[in-house]
């Protein structure tokens, strides 16, 4: 499980592609310190598996065709840069909001508005997502965890701080740059609950 918080933005190396996956060579020192084979690194929102460790922080991990075509790793290229994180620790802080690093959609960047100390970014939405996303409620961008602003019908807006622009790969999306969504699983727990009625249990109640 990850929170939404990154810890580094990292670098797309290499991308080798194997027909119905490819294989991502990232760097970043941060996320790879201590790291082993089949640990977990959030790559632009991704739970992706670590399958190699090279020097100078560098780490490989295989994407399937299903992540590929779900998410916006497909259009990675060496160079790109990319939101990175750790899974939580047990006992950590859930300094961001429950991530699970599994994209339901992807969405794209429609418009920024700059003010003096922030921005405020529209992003188109997936009409199937739309019943998840509330104003004021959790939403992951390329793995950021955010705070949605405005929901309307086919897009949402958020507000970004300095930090989150400087320190993400949000501070640089461009209006038709795509991006990966995951919404609150919390609200899809909730509306599958509420599809199956309640089993009855019979008997005296006690």
């Amino acid at each position: 499980m990850f929170t939404g918080i990154v810890e580094e933005l990292g670098e797309v190396t290499a991308v080798e592609n194997l027909g119905d996956s490819s294989r991502f060579r990232l760097r970043g020192p941060a996320v790879t310190e201590g790291a082993k084979h089949g640990d977990s690194i959030a790559v632009n929102g991704v739970c992706l598996t670590v399958v190699d460790l090279e020097e100078g922080g560098e780490f490989t991990a295989d994407v399937m065709a299903e992540t590929l075509d779900r998410s916006s790793l497909g259009a990675l290229v060496p160079g790109a840069r990319v939101n990175l994180e750790r899974p939580m620790a047990v006992g950590g802080r859930l300094g961001g909001h429950i991530v699970q690093g599994h994209v339901d959609g992807t969405g794209t960047v429609v418009d920024r508005k700059a003010s003096e100390h922030w921005e405020i970014v529209k992003v188109s939405l997936p009409a199937e997502l739309a019943r998840y996303v509330v104003e004021k409620g959790s939403i992951t961008v390329d793995g950021v965890s955010l705070t949605v602003v405005d929901a309307g019908p086919d897009y949402f807006t958020i507000s970004l701080i300095p930090t989150t622009l400087a320190l993400t790969t949000l501070g640089i999306k461009q209006p038709g740059d795509p991006v990966n969504l995951e919404v609150d699983v919390i609200a899809k727990y909730v509306e599958r609950l509420l599809a199956f009625p309640a089993p009855d249990a019979g008997g005296p109640v006690r």
